[in-house]
């Protein structure tokens, strides 16, 4: 009941804050309240230390994965640490995006405490869908965001013969975009090679949790249709899409950010009245 209460709060303060919108709840309401969480590192056996962020809470927890090369004090993964604070629920994020489908299944076993909602934006989105189905007991509902499954392993085969040769021999491919400040991604094509094993789109998609799938149509990163084939080939009975007319990749606007936010609230309250 007191969650409950509290979650109509959250919202009404997200409704009433005007323009100032997700970004004048973050700075006046939790102002001097909660602090940030800091950084921690985990060891691994044969592998790098993990860096991560988390916050204990109560299940669900919330497990944010970000987009290639995003900061991990961006917007959506501030804003999301915030509203699991003034909810009391667990919230994990990884401190730099370089991650790999074994760093996810790391957090959540070694890390990730309880049944989770897994928010993934842009590769993460595909990273949250192959998570989901190595560790479906873990994995108890997802939030895509943007969802690139296959996008750069099918976008490398659509280029011109010389343009994938070249790239060969040079080790990396270079893929102009706006969503960064320097205007492109650069990825190497042993993580091409790594990519192909791991593609999900042509086949049906063993989870059944509840699924939603975020996307922008101005989207001119990852075109929006990718998450239809997503909805089209999860089993999952409960699968919902969401499409914002204006919404670029980022989906980091201040609209956008609320719409993440509902939709992950809708779901806890899904999952605690599953309960």
């Amino acid at each position: 009941m007191a969650a409950a209460a509290l979650r109509h709060c959250w919202r009404g303060l997200l409704q009433n804050s005007g323009n100032g919108a997700v970004g004048t709840v973050r700075s006046n309401i939790f102002e001097g309240v909660r602090q940030k969480s800091t950084v921690q590192y985990i060891s691994r056996p044969d592998l790098p230390k993990l860096a991560y962020r988390r916050v204990k809470g109560k299940s669900p927890g919330v497990v944010f994965l970000p987009g290639y090369g995003s900061n991990m004090t961006g917007q959506k993964a501030e804003a999301l640490e915030e509203f699991c604070k003034s909810l009391g629920h667990a919230y994990l994020r990884r401190h730099h995006w370089n991650m790999e489908k074994k760093d996810v299944l790391f957090m959540l076993d070694e890390l990730a405490e309880g049944p989770q909602i897994l928010v993934g934006s842009s590769m993460g989105g595909w990273l949250m869908l192959l998570a989901a189905i190595a560790r479906p007991e873990k994995t108890k509902a997802l939030v895509g965001i943007s969802t690139a499954a296959d996008h750069f392993v099918t976008a490398f085969k659509t280029l011109p013969i010389e343009v994938r040769k070249e790239c060969e021999e040079k080790g990396v491919w270079t893929v102009p975009t706006k969503s960064n400040e320097e205007g492109m991604y650069t990825v190497s094509l042993d993580f091409l090679r790594e990519a192909e094993n791991h593609c999900i789109l042509q086949s049906p998609i063993p989870i059944t949790c509840p699924v939603r799938l975020i996307h922008g149509l101005k989207d001119e990163d990852v075109p929006w249709h990718i998450s239809m084939q997503v909805a089209e080939r999860v089993l999952s009975p409960d699968v919902d899409i969401i499409l914002r007319r204006h919404g670029q990749h980022r989906m980091a606007e201040k609209d956008d950010i609320k719409l993440i936010v509902y939709t992950i609230d809708d779901l806890i309250d899904k999952l605690t009245t599953m309960v």
